[in-house]
């Protein structure tokens, strides 16, 4: 089997969860493999300009022992030397986020990038599910407030999401006659000039979660649902929703079928998508998670799980 040479590009290991991170799930199939990891932060990417253009950045080996991740010593590589660059690096997808896509992209030709840095700057997760409207609940992309009122007086109760927030930070329920939308803009249009996205509430969410489904290369490899904890309308982890098994129903695959060709021809090899109830809600690919969480609902183990999928995919 071929060694590789793999470079991530990942948030400092300090704020990761070591045991159920998405991004050390894949590590360590590659470290099963015998591959070498090479771990750096999007701060210390280098970009030089002279005669050619040499990408290059500041980091460490990646290595994991005794049920431990650790980093080795470190050095400064050029990232063209590398088989295999994994972007990911959690949001904000800012412009921070955005300029690291630019300079990744002059490896496209040298080096496999996953996600592909250009399909990924083209594809805000909250952005790129708006390109399947037939899939989606009624939404509203503005910053708008009459816009805002005639949507809420048309729908009644509404979600309130920040365009570019991610795991639930900024997410708001606002009933039809909730007296806090006005001051809710305020506080928020104080904040960011992006504009934000306003969905039609579904209340499939208290009973049915929001389903989390796992696609590589387009196909549906895993699922699970997210139920959001008491008194709180986010289906996300990070806030105590409780995560459960669920089933890959007939619309799911439908909405999987449907997106497949669009992720697979644009370089996103690994996605994770948001449904509640019938309908899609986003379509995550800058940096995916639940991948732990997906085999063990699933049935799979490490050995025989996503993250081997992703490899074994990757090498053909």
């Amino acid at each position: 089997m071929k060694k590789l040479r793999v470079a991530i590009q990942m948030d400092p290991l300090e704020r990761l969860h070591q045991k159920t991170d998405s991004t050390l799930y894949l590590a360590r199939a590659a470290l099963a493999r015998g591959y070498e990891l090479f771990h750096y932060v999007p701060g210390a990417l280098h970009m030089e300009v002279g005669r050619r253009v040499t990408i290059g950045a500041r980091g460490n080996e990646l290595k994991f022992r005794n049920g431990e991740w650790a980093l080795g010593k470190q050095n400064v590589e050029n990232l063209a030397d590398f088989d295999v660059i994994l972007m990911r690096q959690d949001p904000p997808f800012d412009l921070a986020y955005i300029t690291a896509t630019h300079i990744l992209e002059h490896l496209r030709d040298r080096v496999k990038i996953v996600n592909d840095p250009v399909a990924v700057r083209n594809a805000p997760e909250k952005l790129l599910v708006t390109h399947f409207p037939q899939l989606m609940p009624p939404t509203l992309v503005t910053r708008d407030t009459g816009a805002i009122e005639k949507f809420r007086a048309k729908h009644g109760a509404i979600v309130f999401k920040p365009l570019y927030g991610w795991a639930g930070y900024g997410i708001f329920q606002l009933g039809a006659d909730d007296p806090n939308l006005h001051a809710l803009l305020e506080t928020m249009g104080g904040i960011s000039r992006e504009p934000w996205m306003i969905q039609k509430y579904l209340p499939e969410i208290k009973t049915m979660g929001d389903k989390r489904i796992v696609l590589l290369d387009g196909e549906p490899v895993g699922v699970y649902r997210r139920i959001p904890a008491k008194g709180d309308t986010r289906g996300n982890m990070r806030v105590g929703a409780k995560a459960e098994r669920a089933p890959l129903t007939k619309r799911d695959r439908e909405i999987c079928k449907t997106l497949a060709p669009v992720l697979c021809t644009s370089g996103l090899m690994l996605a994770g998508i948001d449904v509640i109830g019938d309908y899609l809600t986003e379509i995550n690919v800058t940096s995916p998670t639940g991948l732990p969480s997906a085999d063990r609902f699933n049935g799979r183990t490490f050995k025989n799980g996503i993250a081997k999928m992703f490899w074994d995919l990757l090498l053909k």
